[in-house]
């Protein structure tokens, strides 16, 4: 089987390669950057450069294919081009009689809209995809446990031994690794059976603040506690990384959450049922944490 790998650079989908090179695919895997080309290649992945914006491109990469893994960058300077670039990825697919095309939301959907676009058009993609005729699986993941390594946590724990993260104490969270994801999209690549499902998943633990903080003093050995970090410094974190204006909607939304106090729910108690359909074994946070101790300390 033949899987095409869209932005396979970024740290989302770049594991999906292993993942489904370990089922005994062939990858051909896509990124925008040159600085990537070679990452990819020493991957074993058939590199293409190609700008999800130019849809007579992702026409040429997506002959004979016959899966795509399909992610929309959370990220971008304009939200609203990543309805453009799922419409493009969806329509080569289409072109090209693709057999199945398996999408991380990389998130859940909501139920509708709230004003944000980087969340809105997670719903525009869902309805494009579905009337597009095309055999579809999506997969939607809870929140990353790989989030803890940005700069918005690992230094914190590196030199105060506290876990920060801008969801209140109480707020619980379903963390879930992403090797955890890719190997889900793996399976869902193979499960054309499963064609039309949509599938939320998250780790398989609920977790507050202070019982995330105890997972990572198990994982480091070490007493670690819980700190909310105000969604402002959590906004201006983004725009340092990303450029100014970036982290506008997270800190909106972590504000409100804080505000209200009505939390959105980022966990499923469906996992059994999941693994079940998508066999895969899961990886719990101390254990996350261990593997990655050296971000840590």
């Amino acid at each position: 089987m033949k899987v095409l790998i869209y932005g396979a650079g970024g740290s989302q989908q770049f594991p999906v390669i292993r993942a489904l090179q370990n089922k005994g695919a062939e990858v051909s895997a896509t990124t925008n950057s040159t600085d990537k080309v070679e990452l990819l290649r020493s991957a074993g992945a058939e590199v293409h450069l190609a700008d999800m914006a130019d849809k007579t491109r992702l026409e040429e990469i997506s002959e004979n294919i016959d899966a795509v893994s399909f992610l929309v960058p959370f990220f971008l300077s304009n939200p609203l081009d990543g309805l453009t670039y799922a419409k493009n990825a969806i329509d080569a697919a289409v072109k090209n009689s693709v057999k199945l095309f398996v999408w991380n939301s990389s998130g859940y959907i909501l139920p509708v809209k709230i004003g944000n676009p980087s969340l809105d058009i997670r719903i525009d993609v869902m309805h494009y995809l579905r009337e597009s005729g095309l055999n579809y699986i999506i997969i939607q993941p809870s929140v990353y446990a790989e989030n803890l390594l940005g700069p918005w946590t690992a230094p914190f724990v590196k030199t105060e031994q506290i876990v920060t993260y801008p969801t209140p104490e109480e707020m619980p969270v379903g963390w879930i690794a992403t090797n955890d994801v890719a190997a889900l999209v793996a399976e869902a690549v193979y499960s054309p059976h499963l064609a039309g499902e949509s599938f939320q998943v998250s780790g398989i633990e609920n977790l507050t603040g202070n019982q995330l903080a105890e997972k990572f003093s198990i994982g480091l050995n070490k007493p670690i506690q819980y700190r909310q970090m105000p969604p402002k410094d959590f906004g201006k974190i983004l725009d340092g990384l990303f450029g100014e204006g970036a982290g506008k909607g997270a800190q909106a939304m972590y504000q409100e959450i804080t505000d209200t106090k009505q939390y959105p729910v980022m966990y499923t108690s469906a996992m059994p049922d999941v693994l079940k359909k998508l066999p895969v074994t899961m990886t719990s946070i101390e254990t996350w944490v261990t593997e990655n101790k050296n971000q840590f300390i």
